[in-house]
């Protein structure tokens, strides 16, 4: 009897660290997930599964600050990124080499960056909750936010858990913005950036509750909207995951971040950042100066 009471003490706490960490993990409802596309895979996913690293882990030469964000600009066939602890706004080749730097002035702490037109980006300010369209040509030497359309919200400020990642919907013309986490919400922001100056400045800012609560991940990094099948990409650094939610916001598919999935050698550090191009390859940063590229393969 004596030994039976100190077991069921241990049995009971173990039970509740377990329900605990399951709860807070979101466990359950990944697995349930998992055990639902196992049984029955969604034919209207984009088949992330099929994904398979075929960059892995390259350094990004000549670069050592924090990478944050990635987006794909269409007209220059090139990536781009901001770093935070010297602002800068960074264009890599689809390899993964930087062809030019543009420092940032005036930003904040800049998180996340988003092509929405030809020569035209929003930039986040995580702290402010300020997103910021800037114009880059050729020769531009350097941007100043001061000079910039801006727009703050401040929705739920929370420190540096703020606006974490942007995705751009080029037919829709809306703007979804990530919170990281606490909570972790994605707002729909309509109006901005400004598209016909000869319209009045209107703003309408939609938060889908229902989709938001579907989110089995612990935190949002980064955003990508596939403008082919209207689905929306959202990254996990915490949870090593990117999840594909459809157009009802419901999660269709998923590809790991873990070493032993996509072909991974190791585990993805600290993922920040994710792109698609036109041809769905999918490109991937992760702090400080890591590059990955994933493309679907062939069954």
């Amino acid at each position: 009897m004596r030994l039976r009471i100190p077991l069921l003490v241990f049995l009971v706490a173990l039970l509740a660290v377990l329900a605990y960490a399951g709860q807070h993990y979101r466990l359950y409802e990944r697995g349930w997930f998992n055990l639902k596309t196992w049984m029955q895979p969604s034919g209207q996913s984009i088949g992330l599964d099929r994904y398979r690293v075929v960059i892995e882990a390259r350094p990004i030469e000549g670069l050592s600050d924090d990478l944050s964000a990635l987006t794909y600009d269409p007209d220059r066939k090139s990536l781009f990124t901001v770093t935070n602890t010297n602002p800068e706004l960074i264009e890599l080749s689809l390899e993964g080499r930087v062809l030019r730097r543009v420092a940032l002035t005036g930003f904040g702490d800049p998180e996340a960056v988003e092509y929405v037109g030809r020569d035209s980006y929003v930039i986040t300010d995580e702290r402010q909750q300020r997103l910021i369209r800037v114009r880059l040509t050729d020769d531009t030497p350097f941007l100043d936010a001061k000079d910039a359309e801006q727009l703050t919200l401040g929705i739920g400020l929370n420190g540096n858990k703020g606006f974490e990642g942007l995705a751009w919907d080029q037919q829709g013309k809306r703007l979804f913005v990530a919170k990281e986490r606490d909570p972790m919400l994605i707002y729909e922001v309509h109006g901005f950036p400004h598209g016909n100056p000869q319209q009045p400045y209107a703003v309408h800012v939609v938060q889908d509750r229902k989709r938001d609560s579907r989110l089995f991940v612990r935190d949002l990094s980064s955003l990508q909207f596939d403008e082919r099948s209207g689905h929306l990409l959202a990254l996990s650094d915490e949870s090593k995951l990117v999840l594909e939610l459809d157009v009802q916001g419901r999660p269709v598919g998923s590809l790991s971040l873990r070493k032993g999935f996509q072909g991974l050698k190791q585990s993805v550090p600290q993922a920040e950042g994710i792109a698609m191009d036109g041809d769905g390859t999918l490109y991937l940063v992760s702090e400080p100066n890591l590059f990955y590229v994933f493309r679907k393969a062939d069954r």
